[in-house]
C-alpha cells in the first residue's frame, strides 16, 4: 500500500536506531521486514487462508539474499579485501613508509608527505578506511610524535590520508557505486582516476604550504651522514616499486580492458600472496588472518546490501521515493542547484552516517532524477565519491578520528583530532568546487579510453 507518511516515518526511524549503535546491517534488515510486513500485509488472505507468515516481504527478501550472491560485479569485493589485509599483514606498508620517509626527507613536512602518499597507496590495495587510519595509527603517529610534530597536525594528515582508498582506483566503494547504479565499473574507475589523485595532491601541497609557513609544527630531520643516495634509491625501488607496479597492473587491466575487476581483483591477491613472499613475510597464520578478516568484511558488505535493498525496495514501495522527487521537481531547480542541493543533503548526511548508509540508501533517491536535470551520471558519480570523504572527516560521527583515537588512547584527545581534519574538509569541498568548474577532471579519461558516453 502506498503511504509516503510511513515511509518518512520508516526513514527517520532508522536514522535515530542507528544514532542509538545499532548495527547498521541489521537494522535496515528488521526495518525492511517490519515496515514491508505492513506495506504487503492483505487482511483478506489472512482471513481466507489464516497464515500470518505468507507476506510478500519474505519473497523480497529472499529475492535481495539470492539477487546479491549472483552479482559479478560485488566477487571482486573479497578478492580486493584479500590483497588488502595480505599487503598489511606481510608488513609492505611498514617498509614503504620507511622508505618513503627517507626520500622526502629535504621536503617541508617531510613525514607527513610519507605518511600521505603511504595512505594513498595503501588504500588503494586495501580500500578498509579502518584498517589504513589504524595501521598508519601505529606506524607514522609514534613517529611523527617523536620527531615533535604537532600531534593535531599529524592526526590530521593520517585520518585525511586513510580516506583516500574510497576514491583512488581500485576502490570498493565505486564497486558498490557501480552494482547499486547499474553503472560499469570500467568507467567508474577511469573516471576517479584524476579526481582521486587531484585529492591527494591537494593534501600535499597543504602539507607543504602549512609546515613551510609553521615550520615549528613539523620540525625538519636531523640529516644523517649514514645514509646515502644510493640506499635511499634502494630502498625505494625494493619497497614501493613492488607494490605500485602490482597496483599499476591491476587497474591497468581493468582500464585497458583486459580484464573485468573481479579477473583483476584476483590478480591482485594473487601479486599480493607473492610479494608477501619475495618479502619472507607470509606465513600460514597471517594467510589465515588475512582469509578471516577479508571473509568478515565481505559478510558485513553482503548483509549491508541485501538489508538495504530490502529497505530501499519497502521504502520505494510506501512511495518515499516519490514525495523526495516530487518534493524536488516542485522547486524548479536549474540543473547547478540541483547538484549542489544534493551534495549539501550528502554532505549533511555523512555527520551521523558512513559511506555505506549514504551510497546504498540515500543515492538511489537521487539516480532517477538524473535525466531530468540532464546531468552525466558517471560525473554525479565522482561529486558523491568526493563528498562521501567527508563522511569520515565531519564530527561528530568522523569514523577515521574515531578509529584513530582507538588505537592511540591516552595518546592524544579526540578534540585534537578534530582540529586536525578540519582543514581537509576545506580541501575536499575546494575539490568539489573544481570538479563543478571542470568536469572535464572526471569525464576527460572515461570518454577517451571508452569513447563519449551517451545515455
Amino acid at each position: 500500500m502506498t503511504n509516503p507518511e510511513v515511509a518518512i516515518v520508516m526513514l527517520s526511524l532508522f536514522i535515530v536506531l542507528v544514532l542509538l549503535g545499532f548495527p547498521v546491517a541489521f537494522t535496515l534488515l528488521a526495518m525492511g521486514v517490519a515496515f514491508g510486513y505492513y506495506a504487503y500485509y492483505d487482511p483478506d488472505y489472512i482471513e481466507t487462508f489464516g497464515d500470518l507468515f505468507d507476506n510478500q516481504i519474505f519473497y523480497l527478501l529472499n529475492q535481495n539474499t539470492y539477487s546479491v550472491m549472483e552479482n559479478d560485479t560485488l566477487v571482486a569485493i573479497p578478492l580486493f579485501l584479500f590483497m588488502g589485509y595480505v599487503v598489511e599483514r606481510a608488513s609492505i606498508v611498514d617498509r614503504l613508509f620507511s622508505s618513503l620517509q627517507l626520500a622526502a626527507r629535504n621536503l617541508p613536512g617531510s613525514m607527513a608527505i610519507a605518511a600521505l602518499i603511504t595512505c594513498a597507496v595503501f588504500s588503494t590495495a586495501s580500500g578498509i578506511v579502518g584498517a589504513v587510519v589504524t595501521l598508519m595509527g601505529l606506524l607514522a603517529f609514534p613517529a611523527m610524535a617523536n620527531a615533535q610534530y604537532n600531534k593535531s597536525f599529524a592526526s590530521g594528515v593520517i585520518c585525511a590520508g586513510g580516506t583516500l582508498g574510497i576514491l583512488i582506483p581500485p576502490s570498493i566503494m565505486l564497486i558498490v557505486y557501480a552494482a547499486i547504479a547499474e553503472l560499469s565499473p570500467l568507467r567508474l574507475y577511469a573516471a576517479a582516476v584524476f579526481p582521486g589523485l587531484m585529492l591527494a595532491g591537494c593534501y600535499i601541497l597543504y602539507v607543504i604550504a602549512r609546515v613551510t609557513v609553521n615550520p615549528a609544527i613539523a620540525p625538519k630531520p636531523a640529516p644523517d651522514p649514514s645514509i646515502s643516495r644510493g640506499y635511499i634509491y634502494w630502498s625505494l625501488i625494493t619497497s614501493f616499486v613492488p607494490l605500485a607496479v602490482l597496483i599499476m597492473l591491476v587497474l591497468g587491466s581493468i582500464l585497458g580492458g583486459l580484464a573485468t575487476p573481479a579477473e583483476a581483483a584476483a590478480m591482485g591477491a594473487l601479486g599480493g600472496l607473492i610479494l608477501a613472499m619475495l618479502y619472507r613475510s607470509l606465513t600460514w597464520t597471517k594467510v589465515k588472518e588475512s582469509v578471516f578478516l577479508t571473509a568478515k568484511a565481505t559478510a558485513m558488505v553482503c548483509w549491508m546490501f541485501v538489508g538495504s535493498w530490502t529497505f530501499a525496495s519497502v521504502f520505494s514501495y510506501l512511495g518515499g521515493h516519490d514525495i523526495i522527487e516530487h518534493w524536488f521537481l516542485s522547486m524548479n531547480l536549474s540543473t547547478i542547484q540541483f547538484l549542489i542541493l544534493c551534495q549539501v543533503i550528502i554532505f549533511l548526511l555523512g555527520w551521523p552516517l558512513e559511506w555505506s548508509e549514504i551510497l546504498i540508501i540515500f543515492v538511489p533517491i537521487f539516480l532517477p532524477m538524473l535525466d531530468t536535470f540532464g546531468v552525466n551520471p558517471y560525473f554525479f558519480a565522482m561529486l558523491v565519491a568526493l563528498n562521501l570523504q567527508t563522511s569520515f572527516l565531519t564530527p561528530p560521527m568522523a569514523m577515521s578520528a574515531y578509529y584513530l583515537k582507538g588505537v592511540l588512547k591516552d595518546q592524544i584527545e579526540l578534540m585534537q583530532i578534530f582540529k586536525g581534519i578540519m582543514p581537509y574538509l576545506a580541501i575536499v569541498i575546494f575539490c568539489m568546487v573544481m570538479m563543478y568548474v571542470f568536469p572535464g577532471i572526471a569525464l576527460w579519461l572515461p570518454d577517451y579510453l571508452f569513447g563519449e558516453y551517451v545515455a
